[in-house]
């Protein structure tokens, strides 16, 4: 998602669909633009043209690899939990040992881009295994 270069009608449908995702966390707006990465010139008012689709997301390399991970996440979400809503909501609020008992949320929203990568690799084991896989090859020098 991040290395392409969307039209404006796909970047507002994916803008669309990140808000419905972060508002269905039931997130605050200033963690909804921290998570995002949105400067802090950003007006929390922008985030309801956001909802609309009267404004679309910027399409920077930094949002697009957030949009890009919150959108991993929820897909792990539902393979991992297929037949429980609630618990795929319920899963950013719960304390994880890996994290030494902070829920995943604090840590994406004290953490950043890292924070975002770290939630992922916990609830989405094929996306961990992709990343050694690539780190891996890079420490070989190919």
């Amino acid at each position: 998602m991040s290395d392409k270069n969307y039209s404006e009608e796909q970047m507002v449908s994916i803008t669309k669909a990140t808000m419905r995702t972060l508002d269905s966390w039931k997130l605050r707006s200033e963690e909804i633009m921290n998570i995002l990465g949105l400067d802090e010139k950003t007006r929390k008012r922008s985030l309801q043209s956001f909802r609309s689709g009267s404004k679309a997301l910027p399409q920077d390399t930094e949002t697009m690899k957030r949009i890009e991970h919150v959108a991993g996440i929820v897909e792990a979400l539902r393979t991992a939990y297929p037949m429980n809503a609630q618990m795929r909501a319920r899963w950013l609020y719960k304390p994880c040992r890996r994290f030494q008992g902070n829920n995943p949320l604090s840590v994406i929203l004290t953490e950043g881009m890292n924070g975002l990568i770290k939630a992922r690799i916990e609830i989405d084991c094929a996306y961990g295994w992709e990343l050694s896989e690539q780190m891996k090859i890079k420490s070989q020098g190919g």
